[in-house]
């Protein structure tokens, strides 16, 4: 095992990648394959063997997966059944009442992931504060596990009302359901959430409980596999705060990982940005099955505490710490077809890695994203992944001709084209649901780019928004898991606390913070991995008196300290104008929920420079020209071919261009200018050229 040797793998719907650091020699290996959705420790295997590295050679091993979100999505998690405080039996399907279009006469709310013949009240009451009401029925609750055990229920999820304050009951209720149901995976809500609204607190729990078995034998396989090639290293997942927590606990609390992979790459984004000096930026992941979009603003990674998993109008809650992230369902294989209304659509189906696009000879017939770019001439059909996998440019016209130029009485290049425009259209709403929507100018933003497929459409992603600098990081393919090897350990911890700000005592809101402090350094230091520093960060729920919902606001120690209310308040306020366009200064305000979140520092491998150009030419990295399709206007368009690993830092390009590498390919528009910088990443201007 090699002194601070780390590997990252993140598994995507397509492709799984690999990136390997190995702090002795200080070099950066990267492997890519395709995932396989039955077994998917295999493809993460293949991976590393792409990467010319082994398991048994890695100090830490950083995991990142989408099997926590899309076993939610596709509802094939556990057979789960809910205990719920007595009288409040349908909460979870009565939820908030949110009704996001009033006039739809079709609309339909959130579907419950447990019926309601396996949701069972428990006979106890807590008061808000935590005091015993009604004592907890230990008889009743064992009434409950006979009835769970003729119900052959897989997992269980324990909500009891303001267990956040108290969690005497819903431990006793666990040790009771453990002792009758061992072989079931049990989670009580206030293990996941500290926060009151016992809806988002249920929703919460009864979504670790429905993936708890699949992700806990999935992480499962993963450490035997491990253990059989002699790994004697950490095994750490990422969470969607982008932080990493160890593989028991991930074991227990599933949910943490909901959005692991994507919020990977936002960190390596503001990895990016801090060496760079970029303020703020938005980061796009554009991969094989979906298109994400997280912010970093002001220098710091943009957060939330709830996540819709499926959507505002019909998602399910779930509230933990998370990378504010945006996903909407466009990706590489996602299929174009024609609705019932003779339009066209892209995604959010998608042919993913199995058969996988018409292009990859695999036996997939549906037109996709990729059969597109292919068509276009945005895609070498020879030099795909290097070369290792050929594409068949015939399969891809065929597909297209078949299911979309036909229909539609269009060319085969202008149904390409169409698709491509859709597309990014819909990417462009993964963009803005973290910009615009959130009070946010996204055009003063720098886009960030990355994926197998972000580099292809970021361009025409941009200029959807109006943006007008983009960044192409070098293996942009990989970037995902080479923004784990910059993660570290991070652990959050919350709770809900009413306090006017009037009226409150600092020094007691800074001892609660400090307490929640602890807790996550004594968390910290139970872990097998011993970080170079432990950071603090502190911030707050808030809201003005007599509003229902609030916005985190980051808290200034300094301020608590000093007893400076004034400062807080003005923070607040200006937090307020900026996610709602408005602020009332003289109105007083409230803290709901208080929050501590202790980072432990990772080294971080460096960024290498690469060798700078002796003049700005890039001639000697042109490998030859295409026939590319832009637009109507431009449909045949002789565009010189780029090897990104001949570019060299000062190179200049002036497109249209195309940049090749082994898991990727740029595409630069005729208007646009391409700047190396001496990282190598890709700087982007578009309408240079006007």
């Amino acid at each position: 095992m090699r002194q601070g040797s780390r590997l990252a793998a993140d598994i995507g719907g397509t492709f799984t990648d690999v990136a390997h650091f190995d702090a002795a020699t200080g070099t950066l290996s990267l492997g890519k394959s395709l995932s396989t959705p039955r077994h998917l420790v295999e493809g993460i295997a293949n991976g590393v063997e792409q990467a010319q590295t082994r398991f048994r050679d890695a100090e830490i091993f950083l995991h990142g997966s989408t099997v926590a979100i899309n076993t939610l999505l596709e509802r094939r998690g556990a057979r789960t059944a809910l205990l719920v405080t007595e009288g409040f039996r349908d909460i979870y399907e009565i939820g908030r009442i949110n009704r996001p279009d009033a006039y739809n006469l079709f609309f339909s709310k959130h579907v419950p992931l447990v019926e309601r013949a396996l949701r069972f009240e428990v006979a106890e009451r807590l008061t808000a504060d935590g005091q015993v009401l009604v004592p907890l029925d230990d008889a009743g609750v064992h009434g409950i596990c006979d009835q769970l055990l003729a119900h052959d229920v897989e997992a269980v999820a324990i909500l009891l009302l303001h267990c956040y304050a108290n969690p005497a009951h819903e431990l006793r209720v666990k040790q009771i359901v453990r002792q009758r149901l061992p072989h079931a995976f049990v989670t009580a809500s206030h293990e996941l959430s500290q926060e009151y609204r016992e809806f988002e607190r249920c929703s919460t729990a009864v979504a670790n409980a429905y993936v708890g078995p699949i992700v806990s034998r999935y992480v499962g396989e993963i450490e035997t596999r491990l253990q059989r090639d002699g790994f004697e290293g950490s095994f750490l997942l990422v969470q969607s705060t982008g932080g990493l927590y160890a593989s028991d606990q991930a074991r227990r609390e599933c949910v943490r990982m909901l959005e692991s992979g994507p919020a990977a790459g936002v960190v390596g984004a503001h990895a990016l940005c801090h060496r760079l000096g970029i303020a703020n930026a938005i980061a796009f992941d554009m991969g094989g099955t979906t298109a994400k979009a997280g912010v970093i603003l002001d220098g710091r990674v943009l957060t939330g505490n709830l996540a819709l998993v499926g959507g505002y109008n019909e998602g399910l809650p779930v509230q933990i710490p998370l990378v504010d992230v945006f996903e909407v369902g466009t990706g590489g294989g996602s299929i174009a077809e024609i609705d019932h209304g003779g339009a066209l659509r892209v995604g959010p189906r998608s042919a993913g890695a199995d058969p996988g696009p018409a292009c990859y000879g695999r036996g997939g017939t549906a037109p996709t994203v990729t059969d597109a770019n292919l068509v276009l001439g945005r895609l070498s059909p020879e030099r795909f992944l290097g070369g290792q996998m050929p594409l068949d440019v015939e399969a891809a016209h065929r597909a297209i001709e078949t299911a979309v130029a036909v229909p539609l009485g269009l060319g085969v290049q202008r149904a390409a084209e169409g698709i491509l425009r859709i597309a990014a259209t819909k990417m462009s709403y993964a963009v803005k649901g973290v910009s615009t929507e959130r009070g946010l100018d996204a055009a003063s933003f720098t886009l960030i780019a990355y994926g197998g497929a972000g580099p292809l459409h970021a361009s025409s992603v941009a200029r959807e928004i109006g943006m007008k600098h983009l960044i192409i990081p070098r293996a942009p393919g990989h970037f995902c898991a080479f923004g784990m090897l910059h993660s570290d350990l991070r652990y959050d911890y919350v709770r809900t606390t009413f306090k006017k700000l009037e009226e409150a005592q600092l020094a007691d809101i800074m001892e609660e913070l400090d307490a929640l402090a602890r807790q996550g350094r004594e968390a910290l230091a139970a872990g097998a991995v011993s970080p170079s520093e432990v950071c603090v960060t502190y911030s707050a729920d808030m809201r003005y008196v007599g509003q229902e919902h609030s916005v985190t606001v980051e808290l200034d120690e300094a301020a608590l300290r000093a007893e400076d209310k004034p400062a807080i308040k003005t923070r607040f306020d200006q937090v307020h104008q900026q996610r709602y366009g408005t602020c009332a200064p003289a109105e007083p305000v409230e803290i709901v929920t208080l929050r501590a979140a202790t980072t432990g520092v990772m080294p971080k491998p460096p960024m290498e420079r690469i060798e700078g150009a002796p003049s700005s030419s890039a001639q000697a990295a042109r490998i030859g020209e295409r026939r590319v399709y832009f637009s109507d206007a431009l449909p045949d368009v002789s565009t010189p071919v780029y090897r990104r690993d001949l570019l060299l830092a000062g190179h200049r390009l002036q497109g249209p261009a195309l940049i090749e590498e082994h898991a990727s390919t740029t595409v630069v528009f005729p208007d646009d200018g391409l700047t190396v910088d001496e990282y190598g990443n890709l700087h982007i201007e578009l309408g240079a050229s006007r």
